[in-house]
């Protein structure tokens, strides 16, 4: 494996610039965090979609090839704050996205996997009218995956981190049958939205949040998790609460199931590079790799990622960067 650029220099061994090892070098005092090799966009700005504002996060130099970065449920652009300045530091410029009712963009009235999509072309769009590469972790794999079926003219290469649902795949029924199922979604996903519609996230001291947190995010260590506090919450009188829209809950991203994303996978004619996590956690997919290697197009290749939890890319991030950088070359 070549070597890599970082935010801390040239690294040898990618192996070494992982999460454990970098945690062992973090501060925390107070409200501040103090994360080794984590870096905030070089710009932010906000992009207007259909009346709604999205925050768009960006690292590296403008004048750099573009690459898209989308992130999971729950999450937002800033969890790529050490992985993305790898990808800067090799000559991309990574840009990211806070999906709708994630992060620093707007709470969307009505926030559907249908809108992600359309947010999603309508970043592309504001950066390049050419094809360029999309890198998709979890939530964002499948929207990825989604994207490049519907818009494979600009989608260059497609990377996807433990974004490839598996289970539990759309029965053979009838058309009748179908309907019920989605109205069945539909009234579900709309009750929840009525009983959620007046609340809010509960704050805490920035510690409680990440000890929170842990509970999603096992694998993670205590010290990235503070750190990711202060990048995806606010705090005001009553202390830190993350931003997110309390009307989203675990697969609420609309009359969706993550299953249907693989479907259009087999038929997709771009590189393809997929990593799937070995070890299961409450935020994975809980996808088998016979499962997922049967859907790999003819041009991608699969990496078994052993030791890595679901979000392998904050874990280990200089052994990802530098397999996509080499499936990129």
């Amino acid at each position: 494996m070549s070597s890599l650029a970082s935010p801390l220099g040239p690294i040898a061994d990618p192996t070494s610039y992982n999460l454990v090892e970098l945690s062992k070098l973090a501060r925390i005092d107070g409200d501040v965090v103090h994360f080794p090799g984590a870096k905030a966009p070089d710009r932010r700005r906000d992009l207007l979609i259909d009346g709604l504002r999205i925050a768009v996060h960006e690292w590296g130099d403008e004048s750099h090839p573009p690459i898209l970065l989308a992130h999971g449920g729950f999450d937002f652009a800033r969890t790529f704050d050490v992985f993305a300045p790898l990808l800067a530091a090799a000559g991309w410029r990574a840009i990211s996205w806070d999906h709708r009712s994630h992060g620093d963009s707007e709470w969307a009235p009505l926030t559907s996997w249908a809108g992600d999509l359309r947010d999603a072309a309508a970043v592309i769009d504001s950066v390049t009218t050419k094809a360029l590469p999309i890198i998709g972790h979890s939530k964002g794999g499948a929207l990825a995956l989604r994207l490049a079926e519907a818009l494979p003219h600009r989608i260059s290469h497609l990377i996807n981190i433990d974004g490839m649902p598996s289970k539990q795949r759309a029965p053979d029924v009838a058309d009748h049958e179908r309907s019920k199922m989605l109205s069945k979604d539909l009234t579900a996903w709309l009750d929840h939205r009525r009983v959620a519609a007046d609340g809010s996230r509960k704050p805490g001291a920035l510690e409680d949040l990440a000890r929170r947190r842990a509970k999603m995010n096992p694998r993670l260590t205590h010290e990235w998790l503070c750190y990711l506090v202060t990048t995806g919450a606010f705090h005001d009188e009553s202390g830190w609460r993350w931003k997110i829209d309390p009307m989203l809950r675990m697969g609420g991203f609309g009359p969706w199931r993550p299953e249907w994303s693989i479907g259009g996978l087999p038929g997709l004619a771009m590189p393809f590079l997929g990593f799937l996590a070995m070890e299961q956690e409450a935020m994975g997919w809980d996808s088998h790799p016979d499962d997922v290697q049967k859907s790999i197009p003819r041009s991608g290749r699969l990496e078994l990622m052993h030791g890595a939890g679901h979000f392998v890319h904050i874990e280990q991030p200089g052994v990802v960067a530098a397999k996509v950088l080499e499936f990129l070359s």
